[in-house]
């Protein structure tokens, strides 16, 4: 009887010991699913949000209106830019480490206020950044917290900042005079100044490195540059206020989100034809909110702005008026899922960790 007994409660503990490992196997590969991290320009905060659950794992404290956020090539480290407000312009990156989800450090831009484009350089640890208080494009190194070369764009508004993958060129559009500035990262000096459009913003290169895209978020088009003769080859209908811009991983497919139209434009980036546009029908708030920007202007639309393409089958679309990112599938065109994030989502990005 005595030998029955310890022998079921040896089968307890050998039971026990296996339902806790499979416990711990789960949560090793929670740890590991892909993520989503949110700057929210109302709340500043940055969210991280677990892909597979559409949980928020971490909120971060940012700055004051962070409004975009890179990751480094390894994966490890996320960097806000600070933006600010007009009575309080911010002057800082803040660098996140992504293994304890916590703050490493601040990196001051003195004189280089309202930084805004952020773009990892290459496969170093260095961003290049946009500050619109300086009129500059900064290379700054992350892992240094110097600020490497201070470029004058020779024009107001230099919003956001695209580079050729051989790095030896970046384009930065002017909002308010509707140029796309060509830099020379190697001589450090502007090379020429584009006419792309009214209201000159998002930009993007393909990932073949021969074409720059700009949306013309005045003039509702878009303005595709070749890189190397830097002629304006096309210049495509869009819908209302084209805004930011993003390539499929394979080149093949461009997107554009619409803020006043509420939608997300998809086109054969080699036809330069629309392929169909996705409508953001998400719940919007009750009442229009002045401290989320066009909430007036764009009554109605979720403000679809912030775009991030991990994978030719999936993109996902911050709604600043909606405080949700929308996930869509790009072989069925439908939006799939949607994430909730803080208030007035805009900078977005995709750490993939599989």
């Amino acid at each position: 009887m005595k030998n029955i007994i310890s022998l079921f409660t040896l089968l307890l503990i050998l039971s026990s010991c296996k339902n806790e490992t499979k416990k711990d196997t789960s949560k090793d590969e929670v740890a590991q699913n892909n993520l989503i991290l949110v700057a929210n320009k109302t709340d500043n905060t940055l969210h991280i949000i677990d892909v597979e659950t559409t949980e928020t794992l971490h909120i971060l404290e940012t700055g004051l209106e962070p409004h975009e956020v890179e990751i480094t090539p390894d994966g490890k480290r996320a960097v806000v830019t600070n933006y600010g407000n007009s009575k309080n312009p911010g002057k800082t990156l803040l660098v996140y480490d992504l293994a304890g989800f916590k703050l490493e450090k601040t990196i001051d831009l003195g004189e280089h206020t309202r930084p805004h484009g952020i773009q990892v350089f290459g496969e170093s640890q260095k961003m290049l950044v946009t500050s619109e208080g300086s009129n500059s494009l900064l290379l700054v190194n992350i892992e240094t917290g110097t600020i490497e070369k201070a470029i004058n764009t020779q024009q107001t508004v230099s919003h956001m900042v695209a580079v050729t993958p051989d790095l030896k060129k970046a384009f930065v559009p002017s909002i308010s005079t509707g140029n796309l500035t060509v830099i020379d990262l190697e001589k450090e000096e502007v090379v020429k100044q584009l006419y792309s459009g009214k209201g000159a913003e998002g930009v993007a290169v393909s990932p073949n490195g021969k074409e720059v895209w700009v949306t013309n978020r005045e003039d509702n088009t878009l303005a595709v540059f070749n890189t190397s003769t830097l002629e304006l080859m096309h210049t495509i209908a869009c819908d209302n206020f084209p805004i930011r811009l993003k390539f499929t991983p394979d080149g093949s497919k461009a997107l554009v989100s619409n803020a006043r139209t509420g939608d997300v434009s998809i086109f054969d980036s080699q036809d330069k034809t629309l392929l169909t546009s996705i409508k953001m029908d998400v719940p919007l708030p009750d009442e229009v909110d002045d401290d989320r920007y066009f909430s007036r202007e764009f009554e109605g639309s979720s403000i679809p702005i912030g775009i991030v393409v991990p994978s030719n089958t999936k993109a996902y679309v911050a709604n600043t008026n909606a405080d949700l990112v929308s996930e869509i599938d790009l072989e069925t065109y439908t939006i799939t899922r949607h994430f909730p994030t803080g208030k007035q989502p805009d900078g977005i990005n995709y750490l993939n960790r599989n």
